[in-house]
C-alpha cells in the first residue's frame, strides 16, 4: 500500500508565509526554483537489494600470492592504510582486538601491541609488549586491560622461554589483568588462572552494578593437573561433580581493586546436551582423500564434531604399523600384505581409527566465545556443536534459556546481535579450505535466527562469503561486529584468507554481500594459516587485525547498497571502549545525516512514492542550509500522520529525527 502523498506541501506552505510577510512577494516560478537549487538528491541513487550486482568476475578468485605483497581486490570499501606488524611480530599469529580512545590494542602470540590510530591513515605503534600466549585475547574496561592465555607455553613473569615441565607453578593459564591508565605502558597488575585456560573471554559490564565488571571465561584446552592448581578435575561430571569439564567460568572483577579479582561461579550451561547431528564431508574433501591414498599415503576423514570434522588427516607412520598389525590380526593375514590388501588396508583406517575411541556420548563441554549484550540481558553462547541463547540478567548466574543444534555446522565460533536484539547470527568455523568450487554454501558459514516473543531461536538462513577460493587459501565464517547503521543490520566479517566481507542481513531469509576486501593467499602449494582474524567497526572505520600482515583500516565507500547519507549517520555513534564480544546498544544522535539517511532508505523501497522522497529531501535541505525550523515540524507531523504499513517503524524513526531537530 503506497504511502499518502505529501502533494504541493512546500509551495502552499511558503506561498501562506509570503502572504503574511512584509517582504515583497515572491512568484510560484522563484519558490519553485528555490526548491530546485535544494533538492538535495543523493550523487548515487539507492537500489534495493535485490538489484546488487558484484563485480564479475569476481576479482577475488585467483589472486596473487605474497606475505606483504600479494594481490588485492576491492569492492564499495577503501584501504586507508596497511601497518605491518613491528619486528619481534613478524611470523608470530595475531589475534583479536580492543579498542579504548583513539588506541587499538592488538592481541598476538607473542604478546600485545598497541596502536594509536588518531591519524587512520598513519596509525601509530606505541607499545610492543612481550608477554607470550595463546591465544592473547584482548579486552578493556576502563583503566584495565584484560589478556586471554591458554596453552602450556605462557609464563607469570611474561618471560619467552616458556614451560617444559608437565607441573609448573611458572605456568598462567587463564586471564593476565594489566593496568593501562597508561594506555601506552601497560602495568602487568595480576592474573586469574582456571582449570583450562582462558582461549577466549568477554566482558560483561552490568547496568545495575557499578563497582564491578564480569568476565566470562571460554577454556577449550585440556584440563590442567590438579598438582598444579588445585580443585582441577578432568572427570566426567557422573564421577566428579566439580568437574571441570562442562562448564565456564565467571570471575568478578572489583573496581578499585582489580588486584582482588577472583572466579566467583562456575556455572554449567552445557548440563544434559546431547551430541549434536554431524554431516557427511565435502565433496572436495573426499576427492582430495582418494587422490592422497592413491598416492600410497596413509589418510583418513575426521568424524568427529569439531573445527576439523570432514577434513583429510594424515596418520603418522608409528601409528600407521600399529593400524596395519590390527588389520592383519582382523583379517588373519600373514607375513607381508599384498598390494590389493595394502589398498583395502587404507580404506579401513578411519575405521581402525575410530575403533580405538569411546564413542561420544555428551555434547560439548566448552565454549568457544560468548558474546554479551547487558543492555538486553542476552548472551549469544556459541559452543563447539550448538548455539546457545543465555539469560544474563544475574551475572554471576547465566541461565540456558535456548539451544539449537545443526548438522551442517561444525563449530559454533562466535555470535552477533542486531542493535534491537531481535535477530542472532552465528558463524561457524569448520576450520579448512571450504570456499573452493564443490564445497556446500551452507558449511563453514553462518546461520541467522531472530529471537522470538518467549526467547527462542528460530533458524531463518545461511550467509556465506561467496567467491571461489583456492585449496591453499583457509577460508571461514570467523569475527566481525555490527555497523551502527541506522535502521538496518549490516555486518562487516573476517574470513582468514578469503578476507573480509560486508553484508547486509536486515532481511533474516536473504543476507546480501554489498562489500569485501581480500588479498592472495599466503602462499601456493601448502595450506597454512593468514589472511583476517579479526575486523570490528570502530568510531567510523573497519579495523582488521591480519593474522601476518599487520594492521588493516578501512573505510565504507558510498554506492547504491549503502549512501553517503548512511555512512554519515554510522559515523556519529562514538564510542569510548569497544570490546565486540561485550556487544554495546548503538544509539544515534538526532542530525541532518540521519534523517536522510531514513529518506534514502524510504527511496530504496519503491513502496514510497517519487513525490514523497522528494518533498523530504528538500524540506530537510532547506532547513540545514537556512535553518527553517517550521520545515522540519511539518514534516515531522506529515511523516508521522503517514507512518503505517510495512514502513511504520522506520516513517516513525524519521518523523522523531525531524521533531528533535526542528526542536
Amino acid at each position: 500500500m503506497k504511502s499518502t502523498h505529501f502533494a504541493g506541501l512546500f509551495g502552499a506552505m511558503f506561498l501562506v508565509m509570503t502572504a503574511c510577510s512584509t517582504q515583497s512577494t515572491v512568484s510560484t516560478v522563484e519558490l519553485e526554483a528555490q526548491d530546485a537549487s535544494y533538492s538535495s538528491s543523493p550523487a548515487i541513487t539507492p537500489l534495493p537489494l535485490t538489484a546488487v550486482e558484484r563485480p564479475s568476475p569476481d576479482p577475488r578468485e585467483g589472486l596473487a600470492p605474497g606475505m606483504f605483497d600479494a594481490e588485492e581486490a576491492i569492492w564499495n570499501l577503501e584501504l586507508v592504510s596497511n601497518t605491518p606488524p613491528p619486528k619481534d611480530f613478524v611470523g608470530s599469529v595475531s589475534s583479536d582486538l580492543a579498542f579504548k580512545g583513539n588506541y587499538v590494542v592488538q592481541g598476538n602470540y607473542n604478546g600485545i601491541i598497541i596502536w594509536d590510530m588518531t591519524n587512520p591513515a598513519s596509525p601509530k605503534l606505541v607499545n610492543e609488549y612481550i608477554c607470550p600466549a595463546s591465544q592473547s585475547d584482548v579486552s578493556v574496561y576502563g583503566d584495565l586491560l584484560f589478556v586471554s592465555g591458554e596453552g602450556l607455553e605462557g609464563r607469570l613473569d611474561c618471560g619467552t622461554e616458556g614451560v617444559q615441565d608437565r607441573v609448573s607453578d611458572e605456568r598462567l593459564r587463564g586471564i593476565r589483568i594489566f593496568d593501562i591508565s597508561d594506555v601506552e605502558n601497560p602495568e602487568y597488575i595480576a592474573n586469574v588462572q582456571t582449570c583450562r585456560g582462558s582461549h577466549t573471554h568477554s566482558v560483561l559490564k552490568d547496568p545495575k552494578d557499578d563497582d564491578n565488571i564480569y568476565i566470562y571465561v571460554s577454556g577449550s584446552s585440556m584440563v590442567r593437573p590438579e598438582e598444579e592448581l588445585p580443585g582441577c578435575s578432568a572427570a566426567m561430571p557422573n564421577e566428579d561433580s566439580n568437574s571441570a569439564l562442562f562448564r565456564i567460568e565467571v570471575i568478578k572483577v572489583p573496581l578499585d581493586a582489580p588486584e582482588e579479582s577472583a572466579i566467583v561461579s562456575s556455572p554449567r550451561i552445557f548440563d544434559d546436551l546431547a551430541p549434536p547431528p554431524s554431516h557427511e564431508p565435502s565433496p572436495e574433501d573426499v576427492a582430495k582423500l582418494e587422490r592422497m591414498r592413491a598416492e600410497g599415503k596413509n589418510v583418513y576423514l575426521v568424524r568427529e564434531a569439531g573445527p576439523w570434522v570432514g577434513s583429510v588427516r594424515e596418520v603418522p607412520d608409528g601409528l600407521a604399523n600399529r593400524l596395519l598389525e590390527m588389520y592383519k590380526e582382523e583379517q588373519t593375514i600373514t607375513g607381508d600384505p599384498t598390494e590389493a590388501q595394502m589398498v583395502a588396508f587404507r580404506e579401513s583406517i578411519g575405521d581402525l581409527v575410530y575403533s580405538m575411541r569411546e564413542e561420544e556420548e555428551y555434547g560439548p563441554n566448552q565454549c568457544h566465545d560468548i558474546t554479551l549484550y547487558p543492555e538486553i540481558g542476552l548472551a549469544g553462547g556459541a559452543c563447539d556443536g550448538y548455539g546457545l541463547l543465555l539469560d544474563i540478567s544475574d551475572p554471576v548466574n547465566p541461565v540456558r534459556i535456548d539451544q539449537v543444534a545443526d548438522a551442517n555446522f561444525s563449530y559454533w565460533h562466535n555470535a552477533t546481535f542486531n542493535n534491537d536484539g531481535s535477530k542472532i547470527l552465528f558463524s561457524d568455523e569448520w576450520y579448512g579450505t571450504k570456499c573452493r568450487a564443490n564445497d556446500p554454501y551452507e558449511w563453514g558459514a553462518n546461520a541467522i535466527f531472530t529471537i522470538t516473543e518467549d526467547r527462542k531461536l528460530k533458524f531463518h538462513s545461511y550467509y556465506k562469503m561467496d567467491a571461489i577460493q583456492t585449496e591453499y587459501e583457509i577460508c571461514v565464517a570467523h569475527n566481525g561486529s555490527l555497523l551502527p547503521v541506522p535502521g538496518r543490520d549490516i555486518m562487516i566479517q573476517s574470513w582468514y584468507e578469503g578476507g573480509v566481507s560486508l553484508f547486509d542481513w536486515t532481511d533474516p531469509d536473504n543476507p546480501v554481500e554489498i562489500g569485501f576486501h581480500d588479498r592472495g593467499p599466503m602462499q601456493i602449494g601448502n595450506v597454512g594459516s593468514g589472511g583476517s582474524w579479526s575486523i570490528y567497526w570502530y568510531n567510523g572505520y573497519l579495523v582488521n587485525s591480519e593474522i601476518y600482515r599487520g594492521l588493516d583500516i578501512l573505510d565504507l565507500k558510498a554506492n547504491p547498497y549503502l549512501t553517503q547519507n548512511e555512512i554519515d549517520a554510522s559515523k556519529t555513534v562514538v564510542l569510548d571502549y569497544l570490546n565486540v564480544q561485550g556487544q554495546p546498544k548503538y544509539e544515534w544522535p538526532a542530525t541532518f545525516a540521519l534523517a536522510k539517511a531514513y529518506v534514502d532508505q524510504l527511496d530504496r523501497d519503491p513502496a514510497v512514492s517519487e513525490e514523497m522522497i522528494q518533498d523530504l529531501r528538500v524540506g530537510i535541505a532547506r532547513a540545514e542550509t537556512n535553518g527553517d525550523m517550521k520545515v522540519l515540524q511539518d514534516l515531522a507531523s506529515k511523516v508521522a500522520v503517514n507512518a503505517t504499513g510495512a514502513h511504520a517503524d522506520k516513517m516513525a524513526q524519521l518523523a522523531e529525527t525531524l521533531k528533535s531537530l526542528a526542536g
